[in-house]
């Protein structure tokens, strides 16, 4: 019974393990699919299912865990094996609801994933897009390097051509002032050829002159003595031989009378193809001599002068004529009648604009300034000018006769030049100024110049020195000279008139200023009423101005008829009419009557 006990027992024994091992080995199976499983899975998705991984990691542990209660059920008694199977069961439930949320979880992480991985693929897209752009812009980034290479070579050819042209531009130069040189060397040569030609034969002919008059008091001497001796005839027969010798001798002195006014003739007569005066130009003209000026008082005329500004007006000696320069490189004359301005002629060949213009004391030629540095003379019947003196270096701003057969010109580049018509006009003296000369007027073997360093300078043609200064307030933009020659008027940047008494020579001076009166430019010009008593300028504000010199006071004021800066104003020396012009081309005729 022992045995049979102690054999159950042992069978017992024997049967439980069986069976524990039998159920060990479906849980091995089992849980060496699950391993295998999530071994696979978490070859494929390792990095996206960490939580489920964990999870699965705590399942492990619970099947150890049920294991081990496993176990220890078979080798404790069969009432807690009950327990733990339902343990289990729980717990298996547990795991199956949360394999479900993995899965659930594993979804939502798939949706994630898919709409990550479309996300993905736009931006491949747009990568590749933009690589694509990257590589078209890499294309035209080396498409304008390469055209900057093309540009920067044609500008350094440009600027190889630009400096050589410079270099040949200052050669020219050079050459140009050379040749310059040699051109009034030449003409100073011709000049003293054609004078020594000259005066060899004004020595011939009045060599023969004096012999012919020696001749003539020969003749008279005859003359003379044939008629003492015949004074007292003593027959009738006598009588006769007297007279008809003294007929004889009278007859002689008629032949040889026109020999000797045809000498005189050739002896103060020019040689016209050698000299730029003409006949008419030697001649002397009677000067008009105003008595009393009139005060304008309304516009008799208003006319477009000129294409584009006005820059210089004058009239002429007989106060008939009206001549007009302006930036259109023209100069028109204007006759004058009854009131009125009408066009006469245009002078041209002017490469610049008229900077000043000036009647001759005969009234046959016109002298005018030039921007294009030289000073221009043409007679009033030819529309070519007749001479161009050239010698400056910048602008003319001034040229005027000082005899009938000299001019002076002033310059910007700070000289005044002496000039003879009569030796092919050649420049005879320079006289150099460290300023601007912006106007000079000429009185009796002197030349009055004004310049932008606030100063009046006086010069001695016969000397050429500067034998007094006179200071001015500001830049001078015009001078006039009385027709006595006794007053000077400059007009100043500083909106001031000055006159000066030139007889005295000293530096007392009369300043005349108004309100509303403001000087228009640096070429303002101003003038002397012919019998000295006025004084006329115009202003930027397009109004003309007259002053009373004897009071010093404004005259009168005339507006309205200018619609920009008044330029110049030129009073005729009849004392009649005075004529404004301004920067718009705009001409306007002044009087009272």
């Amino acid at each position: 019974m022992t045995d049979s006990a102690g054999g159950s027992q042992r069978c017992a024994r024997v049967g439980a393990p069986g069976r524990g091992g039998g159920r060990s080995a479906s849980e091995t199976r089992w849980r060496r699919h699950i391993v295998g499983q999530l071994k696979h899975r978490d070859l494929s998705q390792h990095a996206k299912f960490q939580d489920l991984i964990r999870f699965y990691t705590q399942l492990l542990e619970k099947s150890s865990l049920t294991k081990g209660l496993l176990n220890h059920s078979s080798r404790c008694p069969s009432a807690d094996s009950s327990c733990s199977v339902s343990s289990l069961k729980k717990t298996t439930g547990e795991l199956a609801y949360q394999v479900l949320e993995l899965q659930q979880q594993i979804k939502i992480r798939e949706s994630v994933l898919d709409e990550q991985h479309a996300r993905l693929v736009e931006g491949e897209r747009r990568l590749e897009g933009a690589l694509d752009a990257r590589q078209a812009l890499r294309g035209r980034v080396e498409q304008v390097q390469a055209d900057n290479g093309t540009l920067k070579a044609e500008y350094d050819a440009l600027l190889e051509r630009q400096r050589a042209a410079e270099t040949s531009l200052r050669d020219e130069t050079l050459r140009e002032g050379r040749l310059l040189k040699d051109i009034i060397q030449l003409k100073q040569q011709a000049a003293e050829r054609l004078n020594c030609r000259n005066e060899r034969k004004s020595r011939a002919r009045e060599a023969k002159l004096q012999k012919e008059k020696k001749d003539l008091q020969t003749a008279d001497r005859s003359k003379v003595t044939m008629d003492s001796c015949c004074s007292a005839p003593s027959s009738p027969e006598t009588a006769e031989t007297p007279a008809r010798g003294h007929t004889r001798l009278f007859r002689s002195a008629s032949a040889s009378s026109p020999r000797i006014l045809s000498s005189i003739r050739e002896l103060f007569e020019k040689r016209r193809g050698h000299s730029v005066c003409s006949l008419e130009e030697d001649l002397m003209f009677p000067v008009r001599i105003c008595l009393s000026a009139r005060v304008p008082a309304r516009a008799l005329q208003v006319l477009e002068a000129h294409e584009q500004g006005i820059n210089a007006v004058r009239f002429s000696s007989s106060s008939d004529l009206l001549a007009t320069g302006g930036t259109d490189r023209l100069v028109k004359l204007w006759a004058v009648r009854a009131g009125s301005l009408s066009h006469r002629a245009t002078l041209e060949g002017s490469s610049g604009g008229i900077t000043c213009i000036e009647f001759d004391p005969s009234g046959f030629r016109i002298l005018a300034a030039s921007y294009d540095k030289s000073a221009l003379l043409w007679r009033l019947d030819d529309p070519a000018p007749k001479l161009t003196l050239t010698g400056h270096s910048r602008k003319v701003t001034a040229a005027r006769f000082s005899s009938v057969h000299q001019v002076v010109t002033g310059s910007a580049d700070g000289t005044v030049r002496l000039w003879d018509l009569q030796r092919a006009a050649a420049c005879v003296q320079v006289v150099t100024v460290s300023s601007y000369c912006s106007d000079l007027v000429c009185s009796e073997n002197c030349v009055i110049s004004g310049h932008f360093d606030s100063k009046i300078r006086i010069w001695d043609c016969r000397m050429v020195s500067c034998v007094q200064e006179l200071p001015a307030p500001g830049k001078v933009t015009s001078l006039d000279v009385s027709a006595d020659h006794s007053q000077l008027l400059s007009c100043c940047r500083d909106d001031c008139l000055q006159l000066v008494d030139l007889r005295r020579w000293s530096n007392d001076r009369v300043c005349f200023r108004a309100e509303g009166f403001k000087c228009g430019s640096d070429s303002t010009k101003a003038v002397i009423s012919p019998d000295g008593c006025f004084l006329a300028a115009g202003s930027a504000d397009g109004a003309v101005y007259i002053w009373n010199v004897s009071t010093g006071n404004l005259e009168t004021r005339l507006p309205d008829k200018h619609s920009s800066p008044i330029s110049a104003v030129s009073w005729s020396l009849s004392g009649e009419y005075v004529v404004s012009v301004d920067k718009s081309s705009r001409a306007v005729l002044w009087s009272d009557i």
